[in-house]
């Protein structure tokens, strides 16, 4: 391509980036938010002044988000100069227009982040379906899916219970994925998760399916107040597992807590102390009881245990298809990728895009086809 004649469609119009944000408006709330920070009687109270430390983090977020892609519209801006003065600049247009690309589809992404709990941590939860190994070996895959994709995203990771399968995979997993909009990003994959493949575990190489399930909540924070009476709760503890090795804990320390009301268990084994155990696994609790009072005054839309549909045919929201052909499919919003293994590695941006575009737009999920159960 004659990058020296070609038109800069990043260029024009670079000194009102800010327009995007709506820079000018981010700035005014920015300096109210410092002029209420700045009053002494605010930090004697955790409820006022946590919500505005988030919230100016969040706007010196997006302000440095707007001076960047102001930068790197001009870099390609200024590249365009000096190639049409003749200066070889096609390596460095090939390399910075994907880069900005990929800049931009990231703030598409923040900017439908709205809703009251996006900004939040994740409690991440994986359960294998029907189908013993095989859909244990799916639900370690799916776990190791979305700890690259945080890996990839910055976020930090933490495994909060982990219960081996008996022959391989997992039977159960929970994690928490911290970073700036983890839960937003996050929340849509909630649901059933299909695989296709020729089973590594099946002497006659068949084809299999398995499935294996994904629920997401958001970390609540202490500022919000959830009532937990002791009466309510089952506390067990037990002796944490692991594939063996001189770290695996010999004592009791592992905790796992019942909320008899709900019937919502919650566990944590990472820790060798049962007190940050027990600490861990009631913020873990609050997350879900929080979680589940919203899901209950929601008249128009499903109960929390509806999002934890039967692990099988008919209720899944992705299809992986590693055999007859290679194809990663959301049945919802019907973004496809090819490049399966691609996903696998967790690159779930389409998908995260896909499904936040959905919401924003107040769509509804398109309806199963013939190919979705193929």
């Amino acid at each position: 391509m004659n990058w020296s004649t070609a038109t800069p469609r990043f260029a024009t119009g670079c000194a009102s980036c800010g327009s995007i944000f709506d820079a000018p408006r981010l700035r005014r709330e920015l300096a109210d938010i410092e002029t209420k920070i700045s009053d002494p009687s605010v930090w004697a109270d955790a409820s006022r002044s946590q919500p505005l430390m988030r919230e100016r983090k969040r706007l010196e977020t997006l302000l440095g988000d707007d001076t960047e892609l102001a930068r790197r519209s001009d870099d390609i801006a200024a590249y365009f100069e000096l190639a049409r003065e003749g200066e070889p600049t096609e390596t460095d247009l090939e390399r910075e227009i994907p880069a900005l690309e990929s800049f931009a589809e990231k703030l598409e992404s923040k900017t439908m982040l709205s809703g009251e709990m996006d900004g939040m941590n994740a409690i991440v939860t994986v359960h294998p379906g029907a189908g013993g190994t095989e859909s244990q070996d799916w639900a370690e895959m799916l776990m190791r899916m979305y700890l690259r994709w945080a890996e990839r995203q910055g976020f930090k990771t933490e495994v909060n219970e982990l219960q081996d399968g008996d022959e391989a995979g997992i039977k159960s997993a929970t994690f928490t994925v911290t970073g700036e909009f983890a839960f937003g990003l996050l929340s849509g994959e909630t649901g059933v998760h299909r695989l296709v493949r020729i089973s590594p575990f099946d002497s006659a190489k068949r084809r299999h399916t398995s499935f294996a399930s994904v629920f997401v909540s958001p970390e609540i924070d202490d500022t919000i107040n959830i009532d937990i009476r002791t009466e309510d709760l089952r506390i067990d503890t037990y002796r944490s597992g692991g594939k063996g090795g001189q770290h695996v804990n010999t004592t009791d320390s592992a905790v796992r807590i019942t909320h008899l009301p709900t019937g919502i268990v919650v566990g944590c084994q990472n820790e060798r102390s049962q007190h940050k155990n027990k600490e861990r696994a009631m913020k873990m609790l609050r997350s879900k009881l929080y979680e589940y009072e919203l899901e209950k005054k929601k008249a128009a839309t499903k109960k929390i245990e509806d999002a934890k549909l039967d692990i099988g045919w008919g209720s899944q929201i992705r299809s992986y298809v590693l055999q007859p052909y290679r194809m990663a499919k959301d049945l919802r919003t019907r973004v496809e990728v090819g490049d399966v293994d691609r996903v696998l590695d967790g690159d779930l941006e389409p998908f995260i895009r896909g499904y936040l575009r959905m919401r924003r737009e107040g769509g509804v999920p398109a309806p199963v086809e013939a190919d979705d159960v193929v």
